[in-house]
């Protein structure tokens, strides 16, 4: 894992291994309703105007782990949290794509 500022950079088999484990963590995905259409990591939730409401309740510690199509807007989510006070956060490396590629070939690519 590297760091950006305080976010750590996860690749997608890290993130498997943490969902296997049964590792306490909220997954966001901050792509589109479309995007999710096409392609979802199980358990990810639609970081929306709810999603960002329900985080805001959290406790500042809870580990968030965010993605999206490549990993830029998910980092750019973090960042936001992060400027709210949230200290546990992660980005996946790569997305839904890495994922797709790394972990679940059943997974659609776009």
């Amino acid at each position: 894992m590297t760091t950006a500022g305080q976010i750590r950079q996860i690749s997608a088999t890290d993130l498997k291994a943490m969902l296997d484990r049964g590792d306490a963590l909220e997954l966001w995905d901050v792509r589109t309703e479309d995007e999710r259409r096409i392609a979802q990591i199980a358990g990810a939730r639609l970081l929306d105007q709810s999603g960002a409401e329900h985080i805001d309740t959290l406790d500042r510690g809870t580990l968030l782990v965010f993605h999206c199509h490549h990993g830029f807007r998910s980092q750019a989510a973090a960042q936001h949290f992060l400027a709210k006070g949230f200290t546990n956060l992660c980005n996946l490396e790569g997305g839904i794509d890495a994922w797709s590629v790394l972990v679940d070939p059943s997974v659609a690519q776009y």
